[in-house]
């Protein structure tokens, strides 16, 4: 049996995908560990631990540096949650364009004792509520990744015009967005033409404060801005002085500040969510799920898909045997480790080799059973991190 542990409150289907694989939970010595928002710390890198499947995209919660130096995989599930995300920018827009919010204020506000009044009222009021449609406008998407393609295609559908940024775009996302889609080449050139602004990029020192005072100025006057990405990723103030000089029209986050709360019980140009964007029954389900199915991928066969520190492995199953080893990507180690193997006249029926950055992962598939000598010789060359079969 192969083991885990979890934190948080992982959905049973991510659970029972592993139980179902022939995992059992062991708090002591776990193979692996599922998270979505503890924060993990070094301590809780067991000699075990292999691998750590985060049931989300952000993995700010996790020491990654540390776990690449220990060799042990770090998974996230992007796109789990994009529909989720999705509809709710779509939510977003609409209720920074319709007067939803500030109509259902004032219906809660009136007092009338009956429907004539009552009627007269909402007919005397409701074009203060008048509000503009999205078919014809123009959303950019900075970020085109799961969440931003779907979001893409989806406004496309509702007749919205759609211009795109993203510089690191990846070939799979590239394939999901419609091809009318206006692909912008720089984010000022996206700024200036668009009436409503999603943001869909990761957390990173690049992208923090992606939206400040530099780059709002080339926002076209009276766009509609919305976050659900990260809250760092937009300067909260810069954002309310914009607001307060009414170059943007409305700012939807998913991520409340104090300063934002204040302007919000003061003006409704401001609309908070307190972090519903994948806070759906489908969205934890599939996160839970696409996690499990990671690591049982990862643990019993070696395959890595959507990690965060190790690169992209795949290699379909010879033999029974298969050894799994990470190390360092220094020159001669594929060399080194395939004349052990030699040495002890053992078959090589298939084998794979990744890198990313200075880290490395080799699959090699042998006819027999490697000894435990061999395994000793293979982990006392240079360089190697870990070594196991599965």
């Amino acid at each position: 049996m192969h083991k885990f542990k979890y934190f948080n409150n992982i959905a049973k289907e991510g659970l029972l995908t592993l139980s179902n694989n022939q995992f059992e939970i062991d708090d002591i010595k776990p193979d692996a560990i599922l998270l979505r928002s503890h924060a993990l710390n070094e301590s809780e890198f067991t000699d075990s631990l292999k691998c750590i499947a985060r049931a989300g995209a952000g993995t700010n919660n996790i020491p990654i540096d540390i776990a690449t130096r220990r060799g042990i995989v770090v998974f996230n599930t992007p796109g789990a949650n994009a529909n989720a995300v999705k509809e709710l920018v779509i939510c977003g827009m609409l209720l920074s364009s319709r007067g939803i919010l500030e109509g259902n204020t004032f219906i809660k506000s009136i007092n009338y004792k009956n429907s004539q009044d009552l009627n007269k009222a909402m007919e005397d009021q409701k074009k203060t509520f008048k509000g503009n449609e999205l078919s014809g406008k123009v959303l950019g998407i900075i970020g085109l990744g799961s969440v931003g393609s779907l979001l893409a295609q989806n406004a496309s559908v509702m007749g919205m015009k759609i211009i795109g940024f993203d510089p690191y775009i990846s070939i799979d996302a590239a394939w999901m967005i419609p091809k009318d889609v206006e692909r912008a080449e720089s984010i000022e050139y996206l700024l200036s033409n668009s009436d409503y602004i999603s943001l869909h990029v990761p957390l990173s020192e690049s992208t923090k404060d992606l939206i400040d005072k530099k780059t709002i100025k080339f926002i076209k006057k009276g766009a509609n801005l919305i976050n659900l990405s990260r809250g760092p990723i937009v300067n909260n103030l810069d954002i309310i002085e914009a607001l307060s000089k009414q170059h943007i029209k409305t700012f939807v986050t998913d991520f409340p500040t104090l300063d934002l709360i204040g302007r919000a019980n003061q003006y409704q140009d401001v609309i908070l969510l307190p972090h519903l964007g994948a806070s759906t029954r489908e969205a934890e389900v599939n996160c839970a799920v696409m996690a499990a199915e990671q690591v049982n991928d990862f643990i019993k066969d070696g395959i890595i898909t959507n990690s965060v520190n190790f690169p992209r492995v795949r290699l379909g199953r010879t033999t029974k045997y298969r050894l799994v080893i990470i190390h360092k990507d220094e020159p001669g180690m594929i060399g080194n480790i395939a004349s052990e193997i030699a040495q002890k006249k053992l078959n090589i029926t298939d084998m794979i080799n990744k890198s990313r950055n200075d880290i490395a992962i080799t699959l090699i598939d042998l006819e027999e059973n490697p000894e435990d000598e061999l395994l000793k010789k293979l982990k006392n060359i240079a360089n190697i991190i870990s070594i196991r079969v599965c």
